[in-house]
């Protein structure tokens, strides 16, 4: 997709959704010797939810694990939509947009893989790190350079805040 329209579909986002494993993190699992599962995440990307808050624009975490470390990190970044054990994606994109009155143009969600492929297909900008899946780069409007784990979250944020202030 030519610049031109990713940044006008960048213009009307109010929510970013992201997947966790691939885009958050890096896609490795860390377990201790105790069964412990930990997880990476950048620091850069939690400043880019900080950055959309300030700029009014809500974000929120679906995925289909149910990592306790998900939820921490989501607390701390107080991420206001945070959607643990999802299944069916796109059901649970059409309960928030019933909930929150959003339309699904007024939504990205950043996503690496082909369980995500479906709900890239329906939001009104959509997007994958640098090393995302085949699948999920082939229906992605917006391809980070930035790899999964490494900051692509906030590249995104990044161009959907410079996006909204050529309109301010």
């Amino acid at each position: 997709m030519k610049l031109p329209d990713l940044t006008a579909r960048a213009r009307r986002i109010r929510l970013v959704l992201t997947d966790c494993d691939g885009v958050l993190t890096d896609g490795g699992v860390y377990y201790s010797e105790r069964g412990e599962e930990m997880k990476r995440f950048n620091i850069r990307d939690g400043m880019g939810v900080e950055r959309l808050r300030n700029h009014g624009i809500l974000t929120g975490i679906m995925t289909g694990e149910m990592s306790p470390s998900v939820r921490t990190r989501a607390a701390k970044l107080r991420i206001e939509e945070l959607h643990l054990g999802i299944k069916d994606k796109p059901a649970c994109l059409h309960e928030i947009l019933a909930r929150t009155g959003l339309t699904a143009e007024e939504v990205a969600f950043i996503g690496d893989d082909t369980n995500d492929v479906e709900i890239l297909g329906l939001v009104g900008l959509s997007a994958c790190p640098g090393d995302a899946t085949s699948f999920a780069r082939a229906v992605a409007d917006f391809h980070c350079q930035t790899a999964g784990g490494y900051g692509c979250f906030r590249e995104l944020a990044e161009f959907i805040i410079a996006a909204q202030r050529v309109t301010e």
